[in-house]
């Protein structure tokens, strides 16, 4: 029997995506190879990828003057590759610290001109979104993390900042409608809601290419991306095409304003029963609380061991919570169905009543 995976990532795909991609391993499409032995010059794959970057604009509403880039490595190395390309030596960069991703990104951009923390949430163990914070109008960008993973908190709103704004994505990137013309650059890691694992996605305003002044590995620079439709060097194919089969789905479930309304009732049937269940407590402050990531801990310190234990028999995998929360993390990204989160609420329940 499949498990109900509430894991962080690498997440859970939809069903069909799963089975599509592995019927592919075996033969694509009926052409007698694998998906994982075409070449990425083939017309078979450059269909692929000229159909993955037409959806993800589609899906993203995404307005003229952008590029729509897929880079090899994860979000980590986008800490990295930002600053490289956007931020000069005598500038710098503001940053608001919501988890342990936004503190990474701020130590790596040290490497390459200065940073600046305008808000943070440390002090609390990051249960809250920080606001009302003030950005130095004279900074490069200011650096967001919008869904934060960790911690269970998400920025729900695109707002108008001083300065050019640039935002991790990598949690909750097409869980809504995003309102691209106020960020400069997004970057998101496929491995949530997007395909398996293995690229990222850059989203850059056009003026933003070749922006700093420093000499520039090829491999590190936006401009070449850009330039070779993202084929400079060999992409993994397997896992644009996992993103085309991800995105084809969204479109047919009709998009992100319909995947929203689903992420907020699964996200509401969740809370609601933290809040109501003696036995738990939520971690985020409610106005802050994240769609993807539902933090929650035991009241009873030894009910978490228990519960991990007592799930099992629910076919529930992945709600351990990370090492510097504890408790439990449901991750409900979008192929999560709404029945999987509804037998987590029934074990909760049935956990309450067997330990009340």
């Amino acid at each position: 029997m499949k498990k109900h995976n509430f894991g962080a990532g690498p997440s859970i795909l939809p069903q069909e995506v799963f089975e599509q991609s592995a019927q592919a391993c075996v033969d694509y499409n009926g052409i007698g190879l694998s998906i994982l032995e075409i070449s990425h010059r083939s017309k078979e794959f450059l269909d692929i990828l000229d159909e993955t970057i037409s959806l993800t604009k589609e899906l993203l509403n995404i307005p003229q003057g952008y590029q729509v880039l897929l880079v090899q490595g994860g979000g980590n190395m986008q800490f990295d590759m930002v600053p490289y390309n956007i931020l000069n030596e005598n500038e710098t960069a503001d940053f608001v610290e919501t988890d342990l991703w936004s503190v990474r990104a701020e130590e790596e951009a040290r490497l390459y001109g200065k940073t600046n923390i305008v808000a943070s949430s440390k002090e609390a163990n990051f249960n809250f979104i920080p606001k009302n914070f003030t950005v130095d109008e004279d900074a490069a960008y200011l650096h967001l993390t919008s869904n934060n993973t960790i911690y269970g908190t998400e920025f729900l709103e695109d707002k108008t900042y001083p300065v050019p704004v640039v935002c991790d994505m990598s949690s909750d990137i097409f869980s809504r409608p995003v309102d691209i013309s106020k960020y400069h650059l997004i970057y998101a890691g496929a491995q949530k809601n997007l395909g398996c694992s293995g690229i990222t996605l850059v989203i850059i305003k056009d003026a933003w290419l070749g922006r700093s002044n420093r000499p520039k590995s090829k491999m590190w620079d936006y401009s070449i991306y850009a330039k070779n439709n993202s084929l400079y060097n060999t992409p993994p194919v397997f896992t644009i095409y996992t993103c085309l089969l991800t995105l084809r789905w969204l479109k047919k479930l009709g998009g992100l304003a319909e995947m929203e309304k689903r992420n907020i009732a699964k996200s509401t049937l969740l809370y609601k029963e933290i809040d109501r269940n003696t036995l738990f407590k939520g971690h985020a402050v409610p106005e802050d609380r994240s769609r993807m990531n539902i933090n929650f801990i035991a009241h009873n310190p030894e009910h978490e061991t228990a519960f991990l234990e007592f799930v099992k028999k629910y076919n529930i995998h992945g709600i351990k919570g990370y090492r510097t929360v504890g408790g439990f993390r449901a991750s409900c990204y979008n192929a999560m169905p709404i029945e999987g989160v509804q037998i987590l609420v029934n074990a909760m329940q049935e956990f309450e009543k067997v330990n009340s």
